[in-house]
């Protein structure tokens, strides 16, 4: 008699949800847990705002628990960037119309293998003790859960592979690092969301990229170079901005899913490192001190033709651009207001678009201009031809806005959308405007049937109430206007 097949134990075993690379990859794990002596493992999913969120278990545990998976509550996907649930979880389909979303139940992290990493600012510096594992989500049936925002991505790299292409992404991070003054500990300030801590600056600014400025930070950023280069990120530059106490980090591009999987470690790595050494690193867009200038998020991004490897926008149709940059940019002007939403999540971030800053404020593209939205960088043929799109917020989803300029982008190829003439007087071209507040920017993405085609109807609808309640919030205990609030504040000055 033939031999009996082994039944499928572990839940990822009899929901086939690794490939065999995943597979060898979680024995290698196994191996560098007991190589390095780590004692904890951190398992962590990005949610819906692309915070990390997750559970910590003993080394010992980490096998069994890569392949059983670890469970977490359903609320944690209900929630806006305040912690509180904004939908009815304990009515009859939890407010999602899905039994499985109810009653607060469990979903099942699952451990992607590919992403170990062994965090270098724990336990110390000679000997770490804690490693880390990026995680898909899933129901306890084994259905994927339609709002895991990495998943989201998965879904628009698997339409862009239909139509030939892979994405590249290069990631420029602007953010603020203070000497942590006041945490605010004390018991009246621990409000929900909690009052923001008190800090102090490391530098004063306005002298942009000066040796000088840079020296006098260079101390507090070594632990966060240090710490960054070891997890294998690959930083290309640490730079000081214009304003006080703001830096820049610069990558080398990478492919998409890699790109959003260092984005979300990067900012949680420097968030950990430096309260660590006694200071606070925050991607809030402007937080709501004195003289300080906005932080953006620029992602610079081309197609890879799958067919022969090369890179689809380079070429001379016009500007430096191939036929396929051109509508691929045609697409993400066209589509700029409602992918807003996703570039811009924050009340706060619409504080930055404002004329004359080197912030965009319209949906405009040039050549080699920093006040439009769309920078094209690159000469005619240039093999590193790419497109700079200047809007984004550094506290954005990276699975969500990358996702976005796929499906904006595709529309435009599909559509051979044309981008019109470049601006090259960016505050004075006449055009579209951006959305002047996350209100406006939610309501463009709820009436997109870009947006709709490409994340589903379900996922929008999802993510806008999520982004109105946030936006209910602030306009019921705020009276709107263009400076910062201490509202905002509040609510992402320590989040981000």
């Amino acid at each position: 008699m033939p031999p009996r097949s082994r039944i499928p134990t572990s839940f990822v075993e009899r929901h086939g949800l690794w490939t065999e690379a995943q597979a060898r990859a979680a024995r290698g794990v196994v191996q560098a847990i007991k190589k390095h002596k780590l004692e904890l493992i951190r398992f962590s999913f990005a949610d819906q705002h692309g915070v990390l969120r997750g559970k910590t278990v003993v080394a010992a545990e980490a096998p069994a628990l890569m392949a059983s998976g670890v469970t977490m509550t359903t609320t944690l996907l209900a929630e806006d960037t305040a912690h509180k649930t904004v939908y009815p979880v304990f009515t009859a389909g939890g407010g999602f119309a899905m039994a499985e979303m109810q009653g607060g139940g469990d979903f099942v992290m699952v451990a992607d293998p590919t992403t170990f990493k062994v965090l270098p600012w724990t336990g110390n510096e000679a000997a770490p003790n804690t490693g880390w594992l990026l995680c898909d989500i899933y129901f306890t049936n084994g259905k994927k859960v339609p709002f895991s925002t990495r998943q989201v991505l998965h879904d628009a790299l698997d339409r862009l592979a239909a139509a030939g292409f892979d994405f590249r992404a290069g990631l420029e991070i602007e953010f603020h690092l203070f000497k942590l003054e006041n945490p605010r500990l004390t018991p009246a300030d621990a409000t929900w969301p909690p009052q923001a801590p008190e800090v102090s600056l490391l530098n004063q600014g306005y002298q942009y990229l000066t040796e000088t400025r840079f020296d006098q930070i260079a101390e507090a950023l070594e632990p966060i170079r240090r710490g960054v280069e070891t997890l294998g990120l690959p930083l290309r530059s640490l730079e000081i901005e214009l304003g006080p106490s703001q830096c820049e980090f610069t990558f080398r591009p990478q492919p998409a899913l890699a790109a959003a999987d260092s984005m979300v470690l990067f900012r949680a790595a420097v968030k950990q490192i430096a309260r660590r050494h006694g200071m606070l690193a925050s991607f809030m867009c402007r937080p709501a001190l004195p003289n300080l200038f906005s932080s953006g998020w620029h992602l610079h991004q081309s197609l890879i033709a799958r067919k022969n490897g090369r890179n689809a926008f380079a070429g001379n149709d016009r500007d430096g651009l191939s036929a396929t940059g051109l509508h691929y940019l045609g697409g993400l002007l066209a589509h700029a207001a409602a992918a807003a939403a996703v570039t811009t999540p924050t009340v706060n971030g619409y504080k930055r678009y404002r004329a004359y800053t080197l912030a965009p404020d319209r949906a405009i593209w040039a050549r080699d201009n920093r006040g439009v939205m769309l920078r094209v960088m690159g000469q005619p043929g240039d093999p590193s031809t790419r497109l700079e799109n200047r809007v984004g917020e550094p506290a954005a989803n990276p699975y969500l806005y990358i996702a976005s300029q796929i499906y904006a982008g595709l529309d435009g190829i599909a559509h051979k959308r044309e981008p019109g003439p470049s601006a090259d007087t960016p505050y004075e071209t006449k055009a579209q405007a951006l959305p002047k507040n996350l209100g406006e920017a939610v309501s463009a993405l709820r009436a997109s049937k870009v947006f709709r085609s490409g994340f589903g109807d379900a996922f929008v609808d999802y993510f806008a109430h999520i982004k109105e309640a946030e936006f209910a919030r602030f306009t019921a205990e705020s009276i709107e206007h263009s400076e910062v609030t201490a509202w905002e504040q509040n609510e992402y000055f320590d989040l981000f």
